[in-house]
Parts: structure tokens; sequence; C-alpha cells
């Protein structure tokens, strides 16, 4: 499902990060090439999968505690559900 949010985000400006079964780079805008990302979005494989069906929303799961972010490009809530 990560390759999903590829897709239709594509970019490199934002790594989203599930792990232990993936990282991709998407979000259109400036791409990041040294170091650690300045727009990072990490949770759980739980959690991504709620998210990415709509079981439950971005704003849920970020007030929750569900997700870690960091940038002022890693909301994803208008790439999901997927």
């Amino acid at each position: 499902m990560l390759a999903v949010l590829a897709e239709r985000a594509p970019g490199r400006s934002v790594e989203v990060r599930v792990p232990p079964y993936g990282a991709i780079q998407c979000v259109p805008g400036p791409r990041h090439t040294r170091g650690n990302p300045p727009n990072v979005v990490e949770m759980s494989p739980q959690t991504w999968l709620e998210l990415a069906t709509g079981r439950i929303g971005w704003v849920e799961a970020v007030t929750d505690g569900r997700v870690q972010m960091s940038g002022v490009r890693a909301d994803l809530s208008a790439f999901l559900p997927l």
C-alpha cells in the first residue's frame, strides 16, 4: 500500500516510514538528497493499514500520537484513505 501512496502523491519531499516493512518518498516539493529528511512521517504497520483503509482519520491518528511527523509537508491527510 505504500506504493499506492507513492503513485497518488508522486514526489520526493516527504519520507513515509512504516518499520520494519518499508519506507517511501512522496509528495511534490523540494527533493531531499542528504542526511535526515526534514519532512518525515512514521507509524506502526497497524496504524498505516487503518489510515490507508479509512478506518481512522489522519487528525485522529496524529492527535492520539499514533503518527509521528515532522516538517511542513508532513500532512498526508489529502492523500488518505487510499
